[in-house]
């Protein structure tokens, strides 16, 4: 291989990569857009084709794709809340009648956790999405 073929399969900088929107899905995305938009704090906003995308305020946007013809496969997404906000939104599960736990096997319900010097909590969304909020991102070696 050649200096310059090399250099085209080199890998960019991770700076110059941001995700932009991941999509997510749903049996239903009303239900499930405004469900973790009213957890967080956020709102769902209008349609964009097939998608009912959450806008999370950093670029990035959750796009609910509603998808009914097969079970739904749970995935699991995390959330860096701001430290200020996370009570407001355990409040807000509680309300809604959601059970939080500290753990991602849900084996310790209405808990917190404390990594890294931080909060943390895990909650399923309507379609068995395992969704987290956190005050810290975890610490990777």
């Amino acid at each position: 291989m050649s200096r310059d073929e090399h250099r085209q399969h080199e890998p960019e900088s991770s700076a110059t990569v941001q995700l932009n929107h991941t999509a997510v899905y749903a049996t239903d995305r009303q239900l499930s857009a405004e469900f973790i938009a009213a957890i967080l704090g956020l709102k769902a906003g209008a349609p964009f084709g097939p998608f009912l995308p959450v806008d999370l305020g950093n670029g990035v946007t959750l796009d609910y794709y509603e998808k009914r013809d097969e079970p739904i496969q749970p995935q699991h997404y995390a959330f860096l809340v701001p430290d200020d906000q996370f009570d407001t939104m355990i409040a807000r599960l509680e309300t809604a009648g959601v059970t939080y736990y500290a753990d991602p096997g849900h084996t310790e319900p209405g808990r917190i956790n404390r990594l890294f010097g931080g909060r943390g909590a895990y909650f399923d969304d309507p379609d068995g999405h395992n969704m987290e909020i956190m005050t810290r991102p975890y610490v990777r070696p």
